[in-house]
């Protein structure tokens, strides 16, 4: 088995490439380095640093014939979508689309794609299962559902597929600044001691999910779940507040 992980050096996809290395599984890295970090890697895994939206993707996959790809390179900030969804289409549709392409082309047999809970918009019950309405409210939602749909029609002629909706992935190496960040955001300020800034009443609730859980999940998706989709969560809601009264007791603040 090699496992090409695209996104392999950002925060999420670092995780899942330091785990397959520890199950023995030949792993290569693609990321544009546009929001990943080199430094993430483990030391002798191989790196192309290319855009997915590009035709050099084809070449990737055409020098190393993976056998199974974990796609997670994307757009992934829901502020930028709303500003440049023409850009947010471009690497999170057209770029998935590309992925999908040569992964047919190359005979690979499996694709797992990171997606996200934002494919279901607002909660019409809860917890919200996979059987929930689907109603993306932002552009970002709207392009991780549109990648979805094109993996399922793809799939038809192409590799076996997994779809993994993520809920809040929280964990080392996550960016401060990432705008769904918020454990790493408060870890900051607390650190510094600056104030965490909450908005509203703190009652909102998120559902937390730890980046190790979500790579595991990767891991135990390349041999099973065939042309399913899943939810990646705790199934916990834990509010803001409640959050911050955490981490507080945790550093005895």
């Amino acid at each position: 088995m090699k496992v090409l992980v695209t996104g392999g050096a950002g925060f999420v996809g670092s995780h899942i490439v330091d785990l397959l290395v520890e199950h023995g599984i030949d792993v290569v890295a693609l990321d544009d380095l546009s929001s990943g970090n080199l430094e993430n890697l483990p030391t002798g895994c191989k790196l192309y640093r290319v855009d997915i939206s590009t035709q050099n993707v084809d070449d990737v996959f055409r020098i190393e014939r993976p056998t199974h790809v974990i796609h997670l390179a994307a757009q992934v900030n829901v502020s930028t979508s709303v500003q440049k969804p023409l850009l947010d289409a471009q690497t999170n549709i057209l770029g998935t689309i590309r992925v999908m392409q040569a992964a047919r082309e190359h005979g690979v047999r499996k694709v797992i794609f990171s997606s996200s809970a934002a494919v279901y918009g607002e909660p019409v019950y809860l917890s919200i299962d996979e059987q929930h309405p689907l109603n993306p409210l932002s552009p970002y939602g709207i392009s991780k559902y549109t990648a979805e749909l094109y993996l399922k029609n793809l799939g038809h002629t192409g590799p076996a597929f997994t779809i993994l909706r993520y809920a809040n992935v929280y964990g080392e190496r996550q960016d401060d600044a990432a705008e769904g960040g918020v454990v790493s955001i408060f870890a900051s300020r607390l650190r510094t001691s600056q104030p965490p800034n909450i908005y509203g009443d703190g009652l909102q609730t998120r559902d937390f999910i730890y980046v190790r859980d979500v790579a595991a999940a990767n891991l135990a998706a390349l041999t099973r779940g065939d042309n399913e989709v899943f939810n990646i969560s705790t199934n916990t809601p834990t509010s803001v507040g409640q959050l911050l009264t955490t981490m507080l007791s945790i550093l005895q603040v």
